[in-house]
This record gives structure tokens, sequence and C-alpha cells, in this order.
């Protein structure tokens, strides 16, 4: 009698929790629309006509179904950053990897269900260089009912960090892909689509965030930028972080946070300074050598409440100005990546059956015979490249890889993906330029459902060395170490957390260093793994892996939507 009261029980929460989970349908209509920044305006491709586009809340279990519309002039698709996607990768969003994109003046709906993911993510463009304005924040409270890990706060506030340029985005890259040069840097940093009162023509619409004496407030913090790791800062205020990429953490108290693009991290702030007016900051960290980048700032202001209001000549109270770590303090951000460690203690896979090293990094291809030197703007006349494992990444154009793979069309990707360097070498010494120039291939690596696979991330010092926030779709996982120089199984396996380490969904590889992530592949689909640097992303800084279907139904990846766009 027991074991069926027990049964019924667990059949009653099961259904409760089913019962409380919602179907949340939007619409999303991808537009060109003038937006003025730095004086001039632009007219940029935007959802619905906001800047950033719409904020999605949701809660744990929740099911999201959003239509898709593209009014715009480019092909578009958008990804849902950090979604497990589970048996849902047609939903995913890179183009030419779970689908072909959305042409001009056609539609798709994007439906799947969150599952046991709470904490900040977000959702971007995934197409060409689209995302520099086409993204938003995509929030997931907990299932209804259950609560924070932490003190539940007073308030909540997404801030988006982003990068805008004085130009067309499209336009800028297109330039780059012509001349094989890098692109121009972009003019500005935003927050929450604003650069804020250090530029011109911007300090009207700076992003003013509230707090009262004697709240805490939970701030969830998202790099949108399209090519630039950002430190943060809010003057005065210790900044205690409580999650990151959707997953916990234990709580550590910091006073700056370093995000590589695509990351997200949640913080706690206490209002419990003198009620006054605080600037929020966010400029670049660059590990690059050498090479240019924007070194403006950002900035947002942390309003108090109590603090004399701006009719009464508050807004003339010039805000509390914060102390940023240099550009290129790689320290700083060393001990702030050491901080990270899961809220609880986690099941790390301990056996490993696909045990891959990849290199990841730069590269310069020779001058092709049929281009002028007006295509080989690289240095010393060639043209920037990137790889991993000494193959740069091209993306199909008649066929998106998961829709050749259900189908059996031959020709489009090949599964021979090197699981190590082809060459050894010193990774992050003095390269030979024989190393220099990768071959070209869209290359998958076929997972079976089940494997537990460790992944050793190395950069090269190839061109120069760079910290790459390296992104997997479809998973999270556990980031078990990571150090500087080359990596070494003997002397760095000791280093290992496999008790509490933290999960993510993007690793800032350090630069002219390492980072070694664990995950169990039991998510079937094509998962791409890139470099979200978008101008990496061009460059070929990327790989896919196929995860093949298990046994039955719920180990298989679902049919493929019937308004699935064709290429």
């Amino acid at each position: 009698m027991e074991a069926l009261n027990i049964l019924f029980l667990a059949i009653f929460v099961l259904l409760a929790s089913f019962a409380n989970a919602k179907v949340q349908e939007h619409e999303f209509v991808v537009q060109a629309t003038p937006v003025k920044r730095l004086c001039n305006t632009q007219m940029s491709i935007t959802v619905n006509g906001q800047f950033p586009g719409p904020t999605l809340e949701v809660n744990n279990g929740d099911t999201l179904v959003v239509k898709v519309t593209n009014k715009a002039r480019y092909n578009v698709t958008i990804h849902w950053h950090g979604i497990r996607q589970i048996r849902t990768g047609w939903a995913d969003g890179p183009e030419f990897v779970t689908q072909c994109p959305i042409r001009p003046g056609e539609s798709y709906t994007y439906r799947f269900t969150i599952q046991g993911q709470e904490g900040t993510l977000w959702w971007h463009a995934h197409s060409s260089w689209l995302r520099a304005t086409v993204y938003g924040a995509l929030i997931i409270h907990p299932k209804q009912g259950d609560s924070y890990p932490f003190t539940k706060p007073k308030r909540e506030t997404p801030i988006l960090l982003g990068e805008w340029w004085d130009a067309n985005p499209i336009d800028v890259i297109r330039q780059a892909t012509q001349t094989g040069a890098a692109p121009n840097i972009s003019d500005a940093y935003t927050i929450n689509g604003q650069p804020g009162d250090l530029y011109k023509c911007s300090s009207k619409g700076t992003t003013i965030v509230p707090i009262d004496s004697g709240e805490t407030n939970l701030i969830r913090v998202i790099n949108a930028a399209l090519n630039q790791p950002l430190f943060f800062t809010i003057a005065n205020h210790k900044l205690t972080v409580v999650g990151a990429d959707a997953s916990y953490v234990k709580p550590f108290t910091t006073n700056v946070l370093m995000l590589g693009p695509g990351q997200t991290t949640d913080v706690l702030i206490n209002g419990d300074q003198p009620p006054s007016r605080y600037y929020i900051a966010g400029r670049a960290y660059q590990s690059a050598q050498n090479a240019p980048f924007d070194n403006t700032t950002t900035t947002a202001i942390l309003e108090y409440k109590s603090s004399p209001c701006p009719a009464k000549g508050g807004a003339n109270i010039k805000p509390i100005a914060p102390t940023l770590p240099n550009y290129n303090d790689t320290n700083t951000v060393t001990s702030f990546s050491k901080s990270f460690r899961s809220l609880r203690e986690v099941e790390v896979p301990t056996e490993i059956d696909e045990d891959l090293f990849f290199t990841i990094g730069l590269g310069l291809n020779s001058c092709p015979s049929n281009f002028n030197a007006n295509q080989c703007q690289g240095p010393n006349g060639t043209r920037f490249t990137s790889s991993m494992n000494n193959v740069s990444f091209v993306l199909p154009s008649n066929f998106s890889i998961l829709q050749a793979h259900k189908l059996g069309v031959q020709g489009v990707f090949t599964t021979d993906f090197p699981a190590k360097p082809p060459v050894k070498f010193d990774y992050t010494g003095n390269v030979s330029r024989s190393l220099w120039q990768p071959i070209q291939g869209t290359k998958v690596t076929k997972l079976k459902f089940g494997s537990r696979v460790q992944i050793v991330l190395q950069d090269t010092s190839i061109v120069t060395p760079e910290n790459h926030p390296i992104h997997l779709h479809g998973y999270d996982f556990y980031i078990v170490a990571e150090g500087f120089g080359n990596f070494n199984p003997k002397k760095d396996a000791s280093k290992f957390n496999l008790v509490d380490p933290p999960m993510r969904n993007t690793v800032a590889v350090p630069a002219n260093g390492w980072a070694v992530i664990r995950f169990v592949a039991d998510n079937p689909g094509v998962w791409i793994m890139h470099c979200h640097l978008d101008v990496h992303i061009g460059w070929g800084l990327a790989t896919v892996f196929l995860v093949e279907d298990g046994e039955g139904l719920l180990e298989s990846i679902e049919s493929p939507p019937e308004d699935l766009p064709l290429c």
C-alpha cells in the first residue's frame, strides 16, 4: 500500500510540474530600423524595432514558440544561446549547421522546451554579423514554487554589453572578407544599447539602473559584444557572483568581472553605499598583442532612489567613477576565472571514451595566384584565417549539416576531423611558419550517444596568442582545469577539479594557455563548437560534433519541422 501511495505521490508531483509549465508564444519580426547613436542614424537590423531586442522571461520547464519573420534584406537565423535543445536541434539556429537561413520575406517557427536550466541566457542572430544588433536577454526563473539558492533579490536588472559600429556591421565584415585584412574595430561599447556619458551625443540616453538603500539586487550581465572580451565593474560596490551561463555557482565576491562574448554572469549587489550616483562601466580586456582594439569605455548609472532627484539638480551630480583593470590585465582575468565552482558537488565523467585535443588559433593564408594585392591586405600580403587542429571550418551553402545527416545527403561534410593536431609542435612557443596556413574543410567529429568526452582546448601563438571564448551548442560542460603554456597530461591532470568544477556553455581559453572540458554526449544532433569572437568564426575557428541517436525515441532527435527553411 505504501509503495502505491509513493507512486501516486510521484505521479502527482510530475503532473503538478507539467501543470505549472506554460507554452509561451512570441513573434519576432526582423527588420531595418533607424537607430541614432554617436550623433548618426544607422538603419540597423532589429527584432520588433527594438535595440536591444525583447527580453524573454520564462520558467524552468516552459516551452517557447517563437515565430521569426524576416523583413530585412539579409538572410537571418536566431540562436538561443545556452539552451540545451534536448532532441530539438532543428531549433538551435546556426545557419548551415542546423538549418538553412530564413530568406528575406520568409519565416520559421522555433519550438523548444527549457529543461533543468535556471539563470541568465540570451538569444542572438547566428548569420554573418547580424548579431551586432540582433540580440536580447533570455531569463529563466525557477519553476513556480521553487526559489533561488540565495536571498530573493528586491529587483532584477539585465545588463547587455554590446558593441556598436558607426557603420553597417555587414558592410564592415564584407569589406574585411574582400581585403583579407582584419575588420575595422567598433566605435563604442554599449550597456542595454546605450554607449553612455563618455561618448559624443550619448548622455541623454545613458542607461539608469535604480537601487534603494538597503536593497539587495540581482544584476544579470551578458556579454553580447561581437568581438571583444570585456571587464565590468560598478563604482564602490562589491559584486557577489551567484551564477554563470544559467548554472549556479558557489558565491564569491569580486570588484570586477570579465566576460568573453557569449558568457553571462549573475551578481548580487547591496545598496550599502551613501545615496548618490555611481558609474557602471565596461571596457576591453585585450589579450592579443599588437592588434588594434576599441579602447573606449561604456557607462550606465547606478542611481539610488534617495539621491537628489534630477529635477532638483541631481542630474548634475557627476557619478562616482570606478577603477577598471588595465586592458591587458591577464592576472585579474585568471584569478577571476579560477574563483568559479559549482554550487554543489557534481557528477563529472571520470572514465573518458573520447579523449580529444584541439589546438585553436589564428593563421595566415598565402595570397592566391588569382587574387590581386587589394585582396591580400593581411600581414605581409596574406589573408587572415583561423583554425582548430589545422582545419579552417567552411560552412556548406546548399544544405545544413543536420539536414544532410538526417537525409543521408553525400558530399556536404566529411567525418574525418582530427582528434589531435596533425603535427605536434610547441603550441605556445615560436611556431614554424610552415604551420601557419591551415587546410580548409567541412570536417565533423562523430560521437556515439552517451559517450564521455574530454576536450583539451589549446591556444597557439600563431600570429598572436589570444583569449578565445569557445562556445559549444547543445551542451553545458564542466571546466575541470585551465592553465598557461602547453598542456601536459602527466603534469596537469593532477590539477583537475573533479568534485565541483563550474558548468558553462562558453569557456574563455587563456591566452597562450589551455582549458580542459568534459561532458556526456547525451543530446543527439549536430552541434557546432566555435570561438564567440565573430571575426574568428568567419575565418574558420569552428568545428562540429555529430552526436548519433541512441536507442528509442527519447534518445533520438525529433523529426524536422514542416516549415524548416530550404536553402
